[in-house]
């Protein structure tokens, strides 16, 4: 005799609960991505070909061998803030132009950034054209 039970399981699946699930997690990163500031340090890229000389500039180089050059004169690293706030006192718009070595290590590029913003300086990066 067959016992038959009078309860059947669907084996169908719903999927309106999983897209329930994953748009509530999208707009939750959507949110959250806003909310994250980064803790970089602001500089303006050079983005066009043109030119303009709105006002003087200070060159920084920073060469293979870890030495600075700023404006053609080369500058013990020691001295490289207060030479800054004192070319700083002689220009309306402070802006420097940063000229780093490929085989330059980050962290020596980001510790000149934080000594130049300090002094009050806007850095742009030089690149060479491709």
């Amino acid at each position: 005799m067959a016992i038959r039970s009078r309860n059947k399981v669907s084996v169908s699946f719903s999927m309106s609960s999983m897209t329930d699930i994953v748009f509530l997690l999208l707009i939750f990163f959507i949110i959250l991505s806003t909310l994250v500031s980064p803790y970089g340090v602001k500089v303006d890229l050079p983005t066009g070909k043109v030119h303009t000389k709105d006002h003087p500039k200070i060159d920084v180089t920073i060469n293979p061998d870890l030495s600075y050059t700023i404006n053609g004169q080369l500058t013990p690293k020691e001295s490289i803030a207060s030479d800054l706030r004192r070319r700083k006192d002689e220009v309306d718009k402070p802006t420097l132009i940063l000229h780093v070595d490929q085989s330059i290590p980050t962290g020596e590029t980001v510790n000149f950034l934080s000594v130049a913003k300090e002094s009050g300086f806007s850095i742009v990066i030089a690149t060479d054209p491709k």
